[in-house]
């Protein structure tokens, strides 16, 4: 842990879409997220979560974001069911594959707007946007929940599944 009480490692950001997951990562400072790439989803075999992770293994994160949909009234959508759900399996697959990363749920209103909308800033045809959207929304997510983290010194959002000893639940999303 930092002296603000926030554990200091690389964090991992998800965004969980019916077709592609998108997965982004951030430094060890928590300073700034960066794409990493964008997962074809395979709810049956999982192909997806072993990919998430060996990233998670290979970077030694401490965090593993993903993204809570909500509407803008903070109410749940059809899609908050299945970013749960998603979350709770890649917190079992992560302890049986030996990470101690927490996975914690983030309020992820308008990530994927915001993604799309940086893509047209940044010149990408709208055509080309959904091989990258993904992971734009993973690093909007992710970029997110380190600000929100620098400016209250604490990890932010939902704790999913069986937290390890001596870790704590955080209320905030």
């Amino acid at each position: 842990m930092t002296a603000a009480g926030v554990l200091r490692g690389v964090r991992l950001g998800v965004d969980v879409g019916k077709a592609r997951v998108g997965l982004a990562a951030a430094d060890p400072d928590g300073i700034l997220a960066t794409p990493v790439t964008t997962l074809k989803r395979d709810a049956k075999k999982g192909f997806d979560q072993r990919i998430i992770c060996k990233e998670a293994l290979q970077r030694d994160a401490v965090v593993v974001y993903v993204g809570h949909p909500v509407n803008l009234q903070g109410r749940p959508t059809a899609s908050t069911e299945d970013a749960v759900h998603y979350a709770e399996q890649l917190a079992e697959r992560l302890v049986r594959e030996g990470s101690a990363a927490q996975v914690r749920l983030v309020d992820e209103r308008l990530s994927t707007v915001t993604a799309h909308q940086q893509l047209r800033e940044a010149g990408r045809s709208t055509r080309d946007h959904r091989s990258v959207v993904d992971q734009a929304a993973a690093v909007q997510i992710l970029q997110q929940a380190l600000d929100m983290q620098q400016s209250q010194h604490k990890d932010v959002g939902r704790l999913v599944g069986v937290p390890a000893e001596g870790q704590k639940d955080s209320p905030s999303d």
